[in-house]
């Protein structure tokens, strides 16, 4: 099959093969390309939609893009169970296979280091919400008697309004440095826009972790046992995943 090359990944060989049916970007199964003992994961894609100018044309398109990044994360999260991939950012694509391996050359000392820090590790995801009104939705409205009492009643809103941002911090800020004197490394992320992500409550953490596989259960346990502590919080747990931020430059 002619087309340009799209490249998911670089991991060391592995010898467990891929699902039979696996198939990825523009629905081209993915296959491996070798160079100097690295493995890219790449598949063939139509020039028409990933050449420079038809690509950027597509990212601007949510459709194509929401499906594009779900047969890209597919292929990742198939070679997260037989090996330790380094994943590379959605819509990496080369002219042919030469180009590939010129890419794997060139930057063959970042990825070999990269791959041993993460050999045998996966991501976990944790977020935190706080529900953002609680008070309110608790209490009927009642009509203020007079300005006066409206003040009053603005002012407890406030007072209660901080009073529970203050908590949920202190909460997060709690949370994480127990998560990361478990794991071995931690990432902050800034937290997401709620009318993007379209989950309820206000995000005060969203942080990814680096764990060894291994200790992958006691991690999940120890996130479990966080999620009745404060109550009004909302403990998301995801996971686990390959580790792309913890990847540096290819993420």
């Amino acid at each position: 099959m002619t087309g340009l090359r799209y490249v998911y990944a670089v991991c060391r060989p592995f010898s467990t093969p891929l699902q039979a049916q696996l198939t990825g970007v523009a629905g081209d199964p993915p296959r491996a390309l070798t160079h100097r003992g690295l493995l890219a994961v790449v598949s063939h894609v139509p020039e028409q939609d990933f050449a420079e100018e038809p690509l950027r044309a597509h990212l601007e398109d949510l459709d194509w893009l929401t499906a594009t990044a779900r047969a890209h994360q597919g292929v990742i999260d198939a070679l997260t169970t037989v090996t330790t991939p380094l994943p590379l950012r959605l819509g990496t694509v080369f002219v042919d296979d030469s180009g590939v391996r010129t890419m794997m050359e060139a930057r063959e000392e970042d990825f070999r280091r990269t791959l041993d820090r993460l050999e045998g590790r996966v991501e976990w995801g944790v977020k935190v919400y706080a529900e953002s009104e609680p008070q309110e939705s608790a209490r009927p409205a009642q009509k203020p008697a007079s300005g006066r009492d409206y003040l009053r009643q603005r002012r407890m809103q406030t007072r209660s309004h901080e009073e529970m941002w203050q908590k949920a911090e202190a909460f997060s800020t709690s949370l994480h440095e127990r998560l990361s004197a478990f794991a071995e490394d931690s990432r902050l992320h800034p937290p997401q826009n709620p009318a993007l992500s379209k989950v309820s409550g206000r995000n005060v953490l969203n942080a990814a972790y680096l764990v060894p596989r291994a200790r992958s259960e006691e991690f999940v346990e120890m996130v479990d046992r966080t999620k009745d502590e404060a109550p009004g919080m909302r403990v998301e747990l995801t996971g686990p995943w390959a580790a792309y931020s913890f990847a540096g430059e290819g993420a």
